[in-house]
């Protein structure tokens, strides 16, 4: 690892950085989706027209794996000749989309598909469901927030 550093400097820190912001929420993503999707396919399985309602739910916790993406095409956008001072900078600025989006879209699967059980007894309190579920991406946003504005303090 030390010999990658001291190879590319600054840059390989960095990309570390974006590859872990993208990778990490991502997973958080794919299994927030996951968990939803086997309670939606239970409820759809039971009627098929509550499928809208559930898929509301079903893509909701995907958000944070964009939100990843997004924070590593930024730091991406500033790799090319960094020192070492500023791809550490850009590898911290990435770790809080990267651990908040990997809880959050968990969680936020967890609720969705709490949202799917709502949907399958009360289908008029699908938006209750949804807004539960919100609720857990308002942490998400935040740390790309957090991602966005020091990202754009490194250079």
């Amino acid at each position: 690892m030390f010999q990658i550093v001291e190879a590319f400097g600054g840059d390989a820190l960095a990309i570390l950085g974006a590859a872990l912001a993208a990778i990490i929420a991502g997973m958080g993503s794919a299994k927030g989706v996951g968990i939803v999707g086997e309670a939606a396919a239970g409820v759809v399985s039971e009627d098929p027209g509550k499928f809208g309602k559930v898929l509301i739910l079903e893509i909701l916790p995907g958000t944070q794996g964009l939100y990843g993406l997004l924070a590593a095409i930024m730091v991406m956008g500033k790799v090319g000749g960094l020192d070492l001072a500023s791809g550490a900078m850009l590898f911290f600025a990435s770790l809080p989309i990267a651990i908040v989006g990997y809880f959050s879209g968990k969680s936020q699967g967890r609720v969705a598909a709490a949202g799917c059980s709502l949907v399958a007894k009360k289908p008029e309190q699908s938006g209750k469901g949804i807004i539960f579920a919100a609720m857990v991406e308002t942490y998400a946003i935040l740390a790309l927030l957090i991602s966005i504005l020091l990202i754009g303090k490194v250079g």
